[in-house]
């Protein structure tokens, strides 16, 4: 299923194409797919280029992406485990270089987590990305340290049958994409919106 965002100005195919299902095939993904996925992710931006980012990926009938589904709630777990392909997304917390603190180490982890859903959805895939789990559970399960912390999960695989989802999800399924107008969110000026808002 493609369900194509309405614009109010052009934007590129995949961001306009990317959405966040819960129907998902048992097809398996194959590997040079899920090895371009995640080559994207690479290529992200990151503060002194760190790349922070790290990926536990499971694939279905694995012990990894056994554990991985454990840790989430059981809503997300009723959609999710059609899904071939469970990733734990990490970020490191600390710089490599000096150990110091680095500030943007979810904000970067963020941006590759962003660079892998547009290239799922050039290889034909589609992908959801998952906070309702227990990041502690995974962060012991898969034995980090506190250098580390576990961010969110992401979904990936083939679309699959819609109507095979309980009903409350098939409305989600099924409801047009909506955003906020981005005039309501983006300032030219002082950040005063509830006063006297100054926008493009």
């Amino acid at each position: 299923m493609i369900k194509k965002t309405k614009t109010t100005y052009p934007i590129n195919n995949l961001v306009e194409q990317r959405w966040s299902n819960r129907a998902f095939s048992p097809q398996i993904v194959e590997t040079e797919k899920l090895n371009s996925i995640l080559e994207a992710a690479t290529w992200a931006p990151s503060a002194f280029n760190e790349q922070p980012w790290r990926f536990i990926v499971g694939q279905k009938g694995s012990e990894t992406y056994s554990k991985i589904l454990n840790t989430l709630v059981e809503w997300n777990q009723k959609w999710a485990s059609n899904a071939n392909v469970l990733i734990l997304n990490i970020a490191k917390k600390n710089f490599s270089k000096n150990d110091n603190f680095n500030p943007t180490f979810e904000y970067d982890l963020g941006q590759a987590v962003a660079f892998m859903a547009l290239e799922t959805v050039n290889q034909g895939l589609f992908s959801h990305q998952m906070t309702g789990f227990d990041p502690v559970k995974a962060a012991t399960d898969f034995g980090l340290d506190d250098g580390f912390k576990v961010v969110s999960v992401i979904a990936i695989g083939y679309y699959g049958d819609a109507k095979e989802l309980p009903t409350d999800m098939l409305e989600s399924e099924t409801a047009i994409r909506e955003r906020k107008d981005f005039k309501s969110l983006v300032l030219n000026g002082d950040f005063d919106i509830l006063e006297n808002p100054t926008l493009f």
